[in-house]
């Protein structure tokens, strides 16, 4: 037979009510009778069973992380920041995806997550998404992650000033002529997209240049996307001499269709994504980094706060920065392009 926890209170002359209070840390246990209980425990080798200190507090000890994507670099890079953090304080997590952004319930049904979570983290769901406001309805923690809802505590960063400062720099660099690969254009539902296009959008009016339809093609965000993306651009008569990825994975096959057809980016056309991948710097791709896992991180961090607080006290909204970082794959224009 293990020790229980009436041996322990034996040892310590203390009730077992006693001894579940001062293991767990609450605050109606005298110093002196903490102490000896702790004593008690640690001679006899005891520790408090998770799942009876749960029981005890009402809590789950566990998080939904619901997101979209798992495989894709943003998703991967903010799940990791999210998990450190709430793996650290002793929290499970219970992802749930809901990779096919056309198919019905996109969301689990929100009964599912009462008495099974104590929180949730939503990573980049339309905020018009009707089962996300399900989800809210049930007034649980809750931290969204690249969204933004009313007053519920997200981490985001401004989507439309990286575009602008993306397309800005191909623009000081003396280009005209630039190209966009979005990722599926004016059916997502996703707001970085749309956040992402408004910028490109209003940087070329504020240049007045012309948004030529023929240059614009859609990457789905993927690299075998963004290389057919490219391919597709470069079959034009009139080639761009810069081309904005909406990331830097469509990016990434952007360069390889360069490459096939003989050409160099950032010699021949020039090339800029979004996001700070952290294969961007071996490729030599001039990106607008975002910090992702530190998105994932704040957002877990943000959900403790409010776990702890009894809810009584609510995190705050935080856009992060982002930077340019300017590497060989832009570059200004050359004569006669």
């Amino acid at each position: 037979m293990g020790i229980t926890i009436r041996d322990v209170a034996q040892a310590a002359g203390v009730s077992t009510a006693t001894v579940s209070r001062a293991l767990r840390g609450l605050a109606n246990v005298d110093e002196q009778t903490r102490a000896r209980v702790e004593r008690a425990a640690a001679e006899l080798d005891y520790v408090i069973s998770p799942s009876a200190s749960r029981l005890a507090s009402g809590r789950t000890g566990s998080v939904a992380v619901i997101t979209p994507y798992i495989a894709r670099w943003f998703f991967s890079t903010v799940l990791s920041g999210v998990e450190s953090t709430l793996q650290g304080a002793g929290m499970d997590l219970l992802l749930m995806t809901v990779s096919n952004p056309d198919a019905q319930h996109r969301l689990p049904p929100a009964p599912r997550l009462r008495r099974r979570v104590d929180g949730a983290l939503i990573i980049a769901i339309p905020p018009d998404d009707q089962q996300l406001a399900d989800v809210l309805k049930l007034d649980l923690p809750t931290s969204l992650i690249g969204v933004s809802v009313g007053d519920v505590p997200s981490v985001t960063i401004d989507d439309v000033y990286a575009a602008r400062m993306a397309t800005q720099h191909l623009l000081n660099l003396g280009h005209q002529r630039i190209g966009l690969i979005a990722g599926s254009g004016s059916r997502s539902p996703f707001t970085a997209e749309k956040d992402r296009h408004r910028g490109f959008v209003e940087a070329m009016n504020e240049a007045r240049l012309p948004i030529a339809p023929h240059l614009q093609a859609l990457g789905f965000f993927t690299s075998a996307g963004g290389e057919q993306a490219m391919t597709a651009l470069l079959a034009q008569r009139e080639r761009p001499t810069a081309v904005f990825c909406m990331s830097d994975e469509m990016a990434f096959g952007a360069m390889r269709a360069l490459r096939s057809h003989g050409l160099q980016p950032g010699r021949d056309i020039s090339l800029i994504g979004v996001d700070g991948h952290d294969m961007s710097e071996l490729l030599e791709l001039t990106t607008v980094e975002q910090p992702v896992h530190d998105m994932g991180r704040i957002a877990a961090e943000a959900l403790l706060v409010q776990l702890h607080s009894d809810n009584q006290i609510k995190a705050q909204s935080v856009v992060l920065p982002t930077r340019l970082v300017v590497r060989a794959s832009t570059a200004p224009i050359a004569p006669g392009q």
